[in-house]
C-alpha cells in the first residue's frame, strides 16, 4: 500500500552495515572506564557541560553529554559510546561518499551488479577506515577527532552535492551557506578544521570562480560561518554558572581569548634538524593506517580522480599539503610530543579511504575487462568480488584488533582509586601531569569518590582561574601576592606546601616526587603516593598493607592495549615496588625486599637490572 503524497523510500542494507559494522567492533573493544591523557578531563567536562583544556572544545562537550543519560554503564563508558558513535558515523560518510564519486560508472551491461559492486566498494572502504589503528584508537574513549572527521567528511559531499547541481545549470548556494556554517561550527570541536579550509576554497573556485565575486553570496557565507562559530558563546555563559571543571573561567572577553588561543600553552620550538623533521613527516602515515596495498588502492584511486574528477583530486592534494606546511612547518613539533599531532590527520585518513574505495572499484574494472564473463552474473562472480574488496578491512581488522582492544583497561580508573585509597582523611595530594591528575578528577569530581580531599595540579598553580576554583586551599593563599607565573609551577608547590603542612596531610603522586627537587622536604613513600614530611621528621616505615588494598587489573597480568602514559603507569607500580624493596633491603627486612623485588620483575620484566643489582648489594637471594 501507498499512501498518496508519499514515495517508497528504499533501505540501502549497505549504508547501515557501514555503520553498524564499525559500531559494534568499536563496542566490543570500547573501555569500560576512564583511560589516560586527556579522558578523565573530557569526561568531568562532559559531565558537568563545563570547559575542557584549551580552545574549550564547546561543540565536542554538547555532543557527548546526551550520552551520559544513557541507562547503563557508568558515566566514562556512556560517553565512550558516544565516541563510538561520532566514529561509526564518519566510516558511513566514507561510504557515502565513495558510491557517490563512482556512481555513475558502469562495468558491465548488467545495471544489478554495477550497483552492488559500487556499494561493496563503498562498504569495503568504509571498514577499511574503521578498522585503521588511528581511528581504532580514537573510537574506544572520549575523543573529539572522529566527530570532527565527520563533519568535514559532510562538508566534502556537500560541495560534491553542489558542484553536480551547478554542473547541471542549477546554482544552490545554500549548499555553500551550510558547508560555511558546519565550518565554523566545527571549530567548536577543534581548530584543525581550518587547514580544510583551503580544499574546499579551491573546490569552489574550480568549479564556479564567480562565487568569490559576490558580494551578497560572500557575506551570506561569512555570516553563516559566523554563526556556526558562535557556539562558542557556550563557553563564556557556562563559565557564569561555575561548573565543575571551568578551564580558563571565560567570563570575561581577556579570559575567552586567552582560552580560545591556547595563551596558556607557551612553548619555544626546538631547533629543527633533519631527524626532527623526518619524525615529524611520519606523524601522517598512510602505510601504517592502510599498509602498502593500501596504498597502491589510493593510488588507483587517485588516479581515477584525476581522469574522473579533478576538482576532488586537486582537493585531496591540497588538503596533505597544507597539513603538513602548518603542522610540520609551522607548528614544529617537539620530538617528545609529535605522537599528539598524529591524531590531527584523521580528516586525511578518511578522504584517503574513499581513495582506496575508489581504487577497489578501479581494480575490479581491470580485472572484468582482462576477464571474459557471461552475461548473467552469477553468485559465483558476487563472491569473488566480496572477497577482493574486503581482504584490505579483514587484514586491518586481525593485525589491529589486539592493540586496539580496550575491554578490559581498567589501569587507568586502578591507578585513580589506588592513589586516593592511599590519602588519610581530609589530605590534599599535588599531582603533576595530565595523565595523574586527570582520572583522579573524574573520580572524584564525576563518580564521587573521596571528596574530603584536594587534589591540585601543580602545573596549573600559576592561573588564578585555577586558584579560584580551589577556594579551601588557595582562598587566602600567597599564590595570589606574587607573580607567580614569573617564578613557575615549581615554586608555587613549594609554597603551596609550606602554607598547608602542618594544617592538614600533604601528598604528592609519583610525578610530582620525580619531577621536582625537594631540599626542605622529604617524600616519605606510601604505595603508589608520597607523604610529604619536613626533612627533619623521622621518615617511619613504608606501610606494605597499602598494597593488599589496591587493585591491579592489567599491571599483574599482561594488557593487551598499552598507550605511552598506560606504559608509564605499569613502571610507576614497578618502581613502587623496586623503592620499597631497596627500603626493606636497607632496614635488613629480607624477606619482604625479596618479596617487592620481585613484584617489581612481574609488573615490569624491564626492572631485572635494577633489582639484581639491589640484591647483589644486600646480599639477597630470588
Amino acid at each position: 500500500m501507498k499512501l498518496p503524497g508519499f514515495t517508497k523510500i528504499k533501505t540501502d542494507i549497505f549504508l547501515i552495515l557501514s555503520f553498524l559494522l564499525p559500531f559494534a567492533l568499536y563496542m566490543i573493544t570500547l573501555a569500560p572506564s576512564v583511560t589516560f591523557f586527556d579522558s578523565g578531563e573530557f569526561l568531568t567536562a562532559t559531565a558537568s557541560l563545563g570547559s575542557a583544556h584549551s580552545p574549550g572544545y564547546p561543540l565536542f562537550l554538547m555532543y557527548a553529554k546526551p550520552f551520559t543519560w544513557l541507562p547503563f554503564g557508568n558515566v566514562a563508558f556512556r560517553i565512550n559510546v558516544a565516541t563510538a558513535v561520532s566514529s561509526s558515523l564518519a566510516c558511513l560518510v566514507v561510504y557515502v561518499l565513495t558510491i557517490f564519486l563512482l556512481k555513475k560508472e558502469e562495468l558491465l551491461q548488467d545495471e544489478r551488479f554495477n550497483k552492488i559492486a559500487i556499494k561493496l566498494a563503498g562498504l569495503a572502504a568504509a571498514i577499511s577506515f574503521g578498522v585503521t589503528p588511528r581511528l581504532w584508537l580514537q573510537s574506544n574513549h572520549d575523543k573529539p577527532y572522529p566527530l570532527l572527521a565527520f563533519i568535514s567528511a559532510i562538508i566534502f559531499y556537500l560541495l560534491l552535492r553542489w558542484q553536480e547541481q551547478y554542473r547541471d545549470g542549477n546554482e544552490c548556494p545554500s549548499y555553500i551557506y551550510v558547508c560555511t556554517f558546519l565550518a565554523g561550527l566545527s571549530m567548536g570541536v577543534h581548530q584543525t578544521i581550518v587547514l580544510m579550509i583551503p580544499a574546499w576554497f579551491i573546490m569552489i573556485v574550480l568549479t564556479d570562480w564567480r562565487m568569490i565575486t559576490r558580494f551578497k553570496e560572500l557575506l551570506l557565507t561569512t555570516s553563516f560561518a559566523l554563526l556556526g562559530f558562535s557556539v562558542h558563546l557556550y563557553l563564556p555563559l557556562r563559565a557564569l554558572s561555575n561548573p565543575l571543571l571551568n578551564w580558563g573561567d571565560s567570563k570575561t572577553v581577556s579570559q575567552f581569548l586567552w582560552h580560545f588561543l591556547r595563551k596558556g600553552y607557551p612553548t619555544e620550538p626546538p631547533a629543527r634538524n633533519v631527524a626532527l623533521l623526518w619524525a615529524q613527516i611520519k606523524a601522517f602515515n598512510i602505510s601504517r593506517e592502510f599498509t602498502w596495498l593500501g596504498v597502491l588502492l589510493m593510488l588507483l584511486g587517485l588516479y581515477y580522480l584525476w581522469a574522473k574528477n579533478r576538482t576532488v583530486f586537486i582537493a585531496y592534494l591540497a588538503s596533505v599539503t597544507v597539513f603538513l606546511l602548518v603542522i610540520v612547518g609551522y607548528f614544529n613539533t617537539p620530538l617528545e610530543v609529535i605522537f599528539l599531532t598524529e591524531e590531527f590527520f584523521t580528516p586525511l585518513y578518511l578522504l584517503t579511504a574513499v581513495a582506496i574505495g575508489v581504487g577497489l572499484f578501479s581494480l575490479l574494472g581491470y580485472a572484468i575487462r582482462t576477464a571474459r564473463l557471461p552475461e548473467q552474473i552469477g553468485l559465483k562472480v558476487y563472491v569473488i568480488v566480496a572477497m577482493l574488496f574486503f581482504t584490505l578491512p579483514t587484514a586491518l581488522c586481525a593485525v589491529n584488533y589486539y592493540e586496539n582492544d580496550q575491554h578490559d583497561n581498567y589501569i587507568a580508573f586502578d591507578y585513580a582509586s589506588n592513589s586516593l585509597r592511599s590519602l588519610p582523611q581530609n589530605s590534599v595530594m599535588f599531582t603533576w601531569g595530565d595523565s595523574g591528575a586527570f582520572p583522579l578528577w573524574y573520580l572524584q569530581g564525576v563518580e564521587r569518590m573521596r571528596e574530603d580531599l584536594d587534589l591540585p595540579h601543580t602545573p596549573h598553580l600559576v592561573f588564578d582561574w585555577y586558584l579560584d576554583s580551589l577556594p579551601r586551599i588557595f582562598k587566602d593563599s600567597n599564590l595570589r601576592k606574587f607573580d607567580i607565573t614569573s617564578f613557575g609551577p615549581e615554586s608555587a608547590l613549594r609554597i603551596a606546601i609550606t602554607e598547608n603542612l602542618g594544617l592538614r596531610p600533604v601528598y604528592i603522586d609519583f610525578s610530582t616526587r620525580y619531577s621536582v627537587e625537594f631540599k626542605d622536604y622529604q617524600p616519605i613513600q606510601r604505595g603508589i603516593v608520597y607523604c610529604v614530611r619536613k626533612i627533619n621528621e623521622p621518615s617511619g616505615i613504608p606501610d606494605v598493607s597499602m598494597w593488599d588494598n589496591y587493585n591491579n587489573r592489567g599491571i599483574m597480568e599482561k594488557q593487551s592495549f598499552l598507550d605511552l602514559d598506560t606504559g608509564k603507569a605499569i613502571m610507576i607500580y614497578a618502581n613502587s615496588f623496586l623503592e620499597v624493596g631497596e627500603f626493606f633491603a636497607g632496614i635488613n627486612r629480607h624477606q619482604d625486599a625479596v618479596m617487592m623485588l620481585q613484584k617489581a620483575e612481574h609488573v615490569s620484566p624491564e626492572m631485572k637490572v635494577s633489582a639484581d643489582q639491589i640484591r647483589m648489594r644486600y646480599g639477597l637471594g630470588r
